[in-house]
């Protein structure tokens, strides 16, 4: 690691994170950008490959870094039918290609599934998590343990920014909802559980088993085949009746969660999940016969993910905040995206998420080719890409395929860090499609390596 990235990056034990003016840490920035360029090069295939296409050798702005960047579509580039061929030699060498290590394909060759291929990668030292695929194939991320460690520390320390909550392992911590099982997911959650579980009781997980990425990327490689009408009429089948048994079960964990709620209603309850299922576990909770008055005044909610499309009421916030007696100082919000591994915490007063230092905001054009003229008078949108410099198993410069508003002014919590407004937008969803300028020919490449 360079002198100038463990700069940046050991600020995570820095109570003044999120209170460094832009200016102040912008040309150490470009120095550990070239730091992490320079290491990675020759380590990351597709890094080289887009080096050598644009002709950098060294990063000297943040316009160099822009052609370096990878757009989100990168981790997506594997051909679908290695996974439904189980092709994990092919699949391994594609990792190889956006890994900063060298994917031992030997070793996990021969899996017998998707699950056991992860499994045999983290026996490894390869942690891999799956987004959910919601609009498309899913992404598969490579991290470090190095990455899983980095995790487990900074979710809590964001957490506690962004909350005012110390930890002090006095909180009886709800799960609400399934969770994908995938390394990231697990490693905050060790995080969050050892920083603020009351070890007096065991933690709540919502009884309903988690998707393995096995169970997400076979959803998504069927629900396109059944999309393109080449689905086998035994997989839908199969697919129906393992979604009728989901769907019980969540109707089922519904309410036996709303029922260990209100059992432990006089503690210092913390809550997770996404708001669909908060909502209807308020709602049972309300039923019930319980709701504000009944519960502890310290509790406290963290949720991730958005919607996620599901269509609720639209005081849905204020009616599960009411339910469980939670102030609005107690709700912590966080953006972030499965290609990072650094979060953003929202503010309390400005409502805005707060970026550390070691995650470089990097606002670009619609494509996703061109750097924006940094702004330091106003808030302006662009498309969101950042180099995460706390990355280790992986690049950190990534196009994203949100649409965000940032400003490099002082917030109105008074923190001086840049922040991004509590509006963000994805293209996909406002145009009905994305197309970021350089994914074909990564792409192309990624596949022609693989």
């Amino acid at each position: 690691m360079g002198e100038a990235v463990e700069r940046l990056t050991k600020l995570i034990d820095s109570d003044d994170r999120y209170n460094i003016p832009h200016a102040d840490v912008h040309d150490v920035q470009i120095e550990a950008m070239n730091e992490r360029f320079q290491e990675r090069k020759d380590a990351i295939k597709l890094v080289g490959h887009r080096a050598a296409e644009a002709g950098i050798s060294e990063v000297r702005s943040f316009e160099d870094i822009v052609p370096l960047l990878l757009p989100h579509t990168a981790y997506k580039s594997y051909p679908e039918n290695w996974l439904r061929e189980e092709r994990w030699d092919r699949l391994s060498k594609w990792m190889d290609t956006v890994s900063t290590y060298r994917v031992p394909v030997d070793k996990v060759k021969d899996a017998a599934d998707v699950d056991d291929w992860v499994t045999k990668l983290s026996d490894n030292g390869f942690f891999v998590s799956c987004s959910s695929g919601t609009t498309g194939k899913s992404a598969m991320l490579v991290a470090s343990m190095k990455d899983m460690e980095r995790v487990s520390k900074e979710t809590i320390k964001a957490y506690s920014w962004g909350s005012g909550i110390k930890p002090a392992k006095d909180r009886r911590m709800f799960g609400t909802g399934a969770i994908a099982s995938v390394p990231r997911n697990y490693y905050s959650s060790v995080g969050q559980r050892e920083a603020l579980q009351d070890p007096n009781y065991a933690p709540w997980e919502f009884p309903i088993p988690p998707l393995t990425v096995g169970a997400i990327t076979k959803m998504v490689v069927l629900r396109k085949a059944m999309a393109e009408g080449t689905a086998k009429p035994s997989d839908i089948a199969d697919f129906e009746a393992t979604s009728a048994f989901r769907a019980k079960a969540l109707e089922e964990g519904v309410e036996r969660t709303a029922d260990e709620l209100i059992k432990a209603r006089e503690s210092k309850i913390h809550v997770g999940g996404l708001w669909a299922n908060l909502y209807q576990i308020a709602k049972a909770v309300r039923d019930r016969g319980y709701s504000a008055k009944d519960f502890n005044p310290e509790n406290s909610i963290y949720v991730g993910g958005g919607l996620k499309r599901a269509v609720l009421p639209d005081d849905y916030q204020e009616f599960v905040f009411d339910t469980f007696n939670i102030r609005p100082e107690r709700n912590f919000q966080n953006y972030s995206m499965q290609e990072l591994q650094s979060g953003m915490p929202k503010c309390q007063k400005g409502g805005r998420y707060h970026l550390p230092p070691w995650l470089v905001p990097l606002i670009l054009d619609k494509s996703g080719d061109n750097l924006l003229p940094l702004d330091q008078t106003q808030e302006y949108e662009g498309r969101a890409a950042f180099f995460d410099l706390s990355l280790d198993g992986r690049w950190g410069g990534v196009i994203s395929g949100d649409k965000v508003a940032i400003d490099f002014r002082p917030c109105a919590c008074g923190h001086k860090g840049p922040t991004i407004r509590d509006n963000v937008q994805r293209y996909a969803d406002l145009e009905g499609d994305d197309k970021i300028g350089c994914a074909g020919t990564v792409d192309a490449y990624v596949r022609g390596v693989a």
